[in-house]
């Protein structure tokens, strides 16, 4: 059973708030129903690390929509301070960011999340929520308040869920480049015996690729 106070966790339905964001009020997860979210906090606008962090994101931000997916940031400054800090990034790289930011500058939301890390001080550190459409967290990442993250990861992350999900198999360490399977994508070992046979049958015919009847692997259609 779950303790109270615990942040959520994979494969449990985001808790719903109704947020303050720079584009508006915000319910979480009922206004994004039927699309994939990303969720990231960050420690603090007007920071160098979280300045790359933004303008990265919004770079990538027609690869982000065309995996069905829709961008939120967060942090514990208020609506005021995000505007500003919008500007200034559209001033000096002339870039304007046009996912919404989230205000929490009590930290509610950011401490029923698990976004802060008292350690490492009073600042959201840089967490990532990867939500499914029906609002289930399919994947959480922590980064400490030094590290930046890497976008390509959390786009290489989506699309292999986004896989896994349509599929039902699993993705190889890498993938889409792995050093032995390239593109193609694992299926989960059979659970008795005679699924065990029938998979060898299936290897035999050609439909798979087995090294042995518990690691069978095989190409996505096009």
């Amino acid at each position: 059973m779950k303790q109270s106070g615990c942040p959520p966790l994979l494969g449990e339905r985001f808790p719903s708030v109704e947020v303050d964001t720079t584009l508006g009020k915000k319910k979480l997860p009922d206004d994004y129903a039927g699309k994939w979210v990303v969720l990231f906090s960050h420690p603090g606008d007007f920071t160098p690390v979280c300045t790359t962090e933004f303008i990265a994101f919004q770079n990538k931000i027609e690869e982000f929509k065309g995996l069905n997916t829709e961008l939120i940031g967060l942090s514990l400054d208020d609506v005021f301070a995000h505007m500003k800090w919008i500007e200034w990034i559209r001033d000096h790289f002339n870039v304007s960011i046009t996912f919404p930011i989230i205000a929490d500058q009590l930290g509610k939301v950011a401490l029923q999340l698990g976004m802060v890390s008292p350690e490492l001080g009073s600042s959201t550190v840089r967490t990532v929520f990867i939500l499914n459409p029906n609002g289930v967290i399919a994947l959480t990442l922590n980064y400490p308040p030094s590290v930046g993250r890497n976008i390509d990861e959390i786009l290489r992350v989506l699309s292999a869920l986004q896989v896994s999900v349509k599929n039902s198999v699993a993705t190889p360490v890498n993938w889409p480049n792995n050093e032995y399977l390239g593109d193609q994508v694992i299926i989960p070992p059979p659970r008795d015996v005679m699924a065990a046979q029938k998979r060898m049958e299936e290897a035999e015919q050609g439909d798979v690729q087995c090294l042995d009847w518990w690691f069978c692997y095989k190409s996505l259609e096009k």
